[in-house]
């Protein structure tokens, strides 16, 4: 394996030692997971091919849900596909009355995210590509890049918000020819959901119409035909912490959260989105609680049921959840190898236990804490991490100690507690 950057190494070992997914560098860590990853990807290819996708992604706290919506948006950059992420808080919501909503929309396209850009804020670079096309067609036609801008947005005006979209990016044409920063910041702002009242927007573009908690669902619909206009294949929605929906105490508010959700679901399925894919992460009792999760509301339910016929260890990822499965303790073998290799930055040289002590430290784990560390990877990691910084900073210490560690001396028959296989073999032991 090639040297990793300190600046690579530290992004992951110190977002993973707080419990945080990094930003940078997943492909260094990523391990297992592969049949869902084929089913996420098979849904980018349909989004870029003028389709549309939705999945809730399923797992326990700590499971790795966000790493793993980390990796799909990932995945949909490299397939030219514009992305964008936020996480639902209290003040964050698909559906409310008081903002709330429309904070959401505001968080996804401050996050808007594209392979050149992939930490947010690709925005004005969109709308820029976009008039610069428009531009130079201009030249080859004769007719102003205003005039080339409102035809190529045309067909947009028979959606929701289609014509003040279209009047939107005319006027920030009309500031890029003109030198008119101000002009240009507006449009921005308007769209980024930045303008909260009518008037506002009017006296500083022209137009009768705000994003609003009513309309950011069109809005996204709206924005998954524009990336495509402007050569991008398609948009990518991913939502993370959809339990804070399940939390909300006012059921009239959580169903009318569940029916935007159904809104989408249908638009997904139906085909009507397009361009326009979502991934939604949550807890196994924010999909099936009866009395507050989504199988709460009867049309969901029927919608989001399990496949009967999988059964007795059988999975389909056809349907729209995926349950992300527990690593198996192979995945975990391989996982434990990588977090030692970033720690030592790529350097065999570097490493501050030998291959032993990962089936040991996994053992150790599983006496603490059962299957549980199987199920949850957040904490083993942050504890194995752990043992690495004190091995680093205190050179006399024993990992052996550490870990309670006693050897334990072979039976009669020959057989010890614990075999030590090659790298790339989990090695057997007895819990």
């Amino acid at each position: 394996m090639s040297t990793i950057r300190a600046k690579d190494r530290d992004a992951v070992i110190q977002s993973l030692r707080a419990g945080v997914v990094p930003r940078a560098g997943q492909h260094l860590i990523q391990v297992g997971r592969v049949k869902e990853l084929e089913a996420l990807m098979k849904d980018v290819d349909r989004i870029a091919d003028s389709g549309s996708g939705f999945r809730v992604v399923i797992g326990e706290y700590g499971s790795g849900k966000t790493f793993f919506l980390n990796l799909v948006r990932a995945i949909a950059m490299e397939k030219k596909l514009v992305t964008m992420h936020a996480d639902l808080n209290p003040d964050r919501r698909l559906h409310a009355t008081g903002g709330q909503a429309r904070s959401l929309y505001a968080e996804l396209a401050k996050n808007l995210s594209t392979r050149t850009k992939p930490d947010g804020g690709a925005l004005p670079g969109i709308v820029e590509k976009f008039i610069s096309q428009a531009k130079s067609e201009s030249k080859t036609s004769g007719k102003s890049s205003e005039a080339v801008v409102r035809e190529r947005l045309d067909h947009l005006a028979e959606m929701v918000n289609g014509y003040d979209f279209a009047e939107v990016i005319a006027a920030y044409c009309r500031g890029f020819d003109e030198g008119n920063e101000q002009l240009k910041a507006d449009a921005i702002r308007w769209l980024r959901g930045e303008f909260t009242t009518k008037t506002d927007a009017r006296a500083a573009l022209g137009v009768r119409t705000i994003i609003d908690d009513a309309s950011i669902y069109d809005q996204l619909k709206l924005l998954a035909r524009f990336v495509r206009l402007a050569g991008y294949s398609g948009l990518m929605v991913c939502l993370d912490e959809l339990v804070n929906l399940y939390k909300l105490s006012n059921t009239q508010a959580r169903n009318a959260n569940y029916e935007q959700i159904l809104r989408i679901l249908n638009d997904s399925l139906q085909g009507s989105a397009e361009g326009l894919g979502l991934v939604l992460g949550g807890t196994p009792e924010f999909l099936m609680d009866t009395r507050r999760g989504l199988y709460s509301y009867a049309a969901l339910q029927s919608r989001l049921a399990e496949n009967t016929f999988a059964k007795a260890g059988m999975v389909d990822y056809s349907g729209p959840v995926l349950r992300l499965a527990s690593l198996t303790p192979e995945d975990f073998y391989v996982l434990l190898h990588k977090l030692r290799h970033v720690y030592a930055s790529g350097d065999t040289a570097k490493y501050l236990v030998p291959d032993d002590a990962i089936p040991t430290f996994m053992e150790h784990c599983a006496k603490r804490l059962g299957d549980a560390y199987f199920r949850t990877p957040r904490t083993t990691i942050t504890a194995f991490i752990n043992l690495l910084a004190v091995l680093e900073q205190n050179t006399s210490a024993d990992w052996k100690e550490l870990l309670g560690y006693v050897e334990v001396e072979q039976d009669q028959g020959g057989a010890a507690d614990m075999a030590v296989g090659d790298d790339d073999e989990l090695a057997s032991f007895k819990l």
